[in-house]
């Protein structure tokens, strides 16, 4: 099914790992449209609750664009590719549900792209982050100037996009760009256990967390504040905010069926 990427499904949880470790796991056009069919697949799986992305072999996570093909793209074809990379992290973003990127080693220029295109960030202790597209002569083109200062404010993010400088995992995770810091041979697990966490709460509630912070990002605050509201009166007419809620007051686990 896919040429560039590992996919398999198991419990419930998709693992998504872009497997050209040969060249540090590069985002060619290939893979950025394996990508968007993956995420794709995640959504509309009804058997994928959530999913894990990572980067085959030890040292890259997806240590940034394919040079190769960049340097060859013209005003038409640098913005076709721009527009592809981003559809297809966005529909990691909106695929309503939990995805985690296990950031195994190097996450650079479209590489760290990805990684904030998912929804939490686990990084090995041995993870590398940056934006270096500026020393290149050219900027991010998958999301980085819209991410970032989301995540770790404006005057951090301008730091890193302006200096092309590379971080380490704790200042990444000092900074807010990522969620943990873990061993590398645990990290998988890290990440699996996170998961497990989430979707062992009721389905529709993790669903419209990630609708409800996802949308209200682009909202004025009180738009998203109208749109929680609204979000909150829907769960509230679910069986599953029944069942939780009398799951809690009669000190058992609740059994959640996403209804």
């Amino acid at each position: 099914m896919y040429t560039t990427l590992l996919f398999d499904v198991a419990d419930g949880i998709a693992r998504v790992t872009v497997n050209r470790p040969d060249k540090l796991n590069a985002l060619n056009a290939e893979v950025i449209r394996e990508l968007g069919e993956a995420a794709a697949e995640i959504e509309r799986n009804a058997e994928i609750r959530g999913a894990i992305l990572t980067g085959a072999g030890p040292k890259a996570f997806v240590a940034g664009a394919d040079i190769s093909e960049i340097t060859k793209q013209d005003p038409v074809s640098g913005r076709a590719r721009a527009l592809n990379g981003q559809a297809a992290m966005r529909r990691f973003e909106r695929c309503g549900k939990p995805v985690i990127a296990a950031v195994n080693g190097f996450a650079l220029g479209g590489g760290c792209e990805l990684a904030m295109a998912c929804h939490i960030r686990i990084a090995s202790e041995n993870a590398k982050f940056g934006q270096p597209e500026a020393k290149l002569g050219i900027g991010p083109g998958y999301g980085g100037t819209v991410r970032l200062p989301r995540l770790v404010g404006r005057g951090r993010a301008l730091e890193l996009l302006l200096t092309g400088a590379m971080i380490d995992a704790q200042e990444a995770y000092r900074i807010g760009l990522v969620n943990r810091v873990v061993p590398a041979d645990t990290l998988i697990t890290e990440c699996e256990a996170m998961l497990k966490t989430i979707l062992a709460n009721g389905p529709l509630a993790v669903r419209t967390c990630l609708e409800s912070v996802t949308a209200g990002a682009d909202m004025s605050l009180d738009d998203a504040l109208a749109f929680e509201a609204n979000l909150f009166g829907v769960l509230s007419g679910t069986e599953d905010m029944r069942e939780g809620t009398a799951a809690f007051l009669e000190k058992r686990a609740a059994a959640f069926k996403g209804k």
